[in-house]
């Protein structure tokens, strides 16, 4: 069975949690609803719920998917994430993650698509806090291509209506764009 490796885009991601100042918080991100303080309650509860859907344990209050409130993080939160982070790429380097079905926000799917799911999440929300505090952003070409495969589905006209809350409408981006850039064309974003 094929896995992920989430470790690169975890590492990138672990390293902008970390640089976020507190007066960046109340600032702007790529994602609409989202300020960064807001987008890092999201990331730490998406790091938890991936975790317990790579080991298949439930993990209360992840039903809800991520909530996106950045009147909940506490002091340490840095620490914390971060902690969630390495937990989430070493749940998904086992091998017995992609087994079977697992749950995440609600939603229950075979565990290699979760897994794209987790990567999907990582990448992209890397890019946005990334975008946000204007820090530069670097993808492994492995992790975008395995993102691009889990959104291509969700990014033609007949599949509009699937796309759900969790991608803005596609945006077009020219033909020689690079992968980071169609993949965030994909989900919405304009780079």
């Amino acid at each position: 069975m094929e896995t992920l490796d989430l470790v690169p885009a975890v590492t990138n991601l672990r390293g902008l949690v970390a640089s976020v100042s507190d007066d960046q918080l109340t600032a702007q991100t790529p994602c609409p609803d989202y300020s960064v303080g807001d987008l890092l309650d999201h990331i730490g509860g998406l790091a938890i719920a991936f975790t317990g859907a790579a080991r298949k344990l439930p993990v209360p209050g992840s039903e809800e998917g991520g909530s996106g409130d950045a009147s909940r993080l506490e002091p340490g939160w840095r620490e914390r994430i971060d902690r969630d982070l390495a937990d989430l790429a070493e749940a998904w380097d086992d091998p017995a993650a992609y087994e079977g079905e697992a749950t995440a926000g609600g939603v229950t799917m075979p565990g290699p698509i979760a897994a794209s799911v987790a990567l999907n999440e990582v990448v992209v929300h890397g890019w946005d806090l990334a975008t946000a505090i204007g820090r530069p952003f670097e993808a492994d070409d492995a992790a975008v291509h395995a993102c691009m495969a889990f959104a291509e589905p969700f990014s033609t006209p007949e599949t509009a209506d699937q796309r759900g809350d969790a991608f803005g409408p596609v945006v077009p981006v020219p033909d020689d764009a690079s992968p980071l850039v169609r993949l965030l064309g994909m989900m919405g974003r304009p780079a």
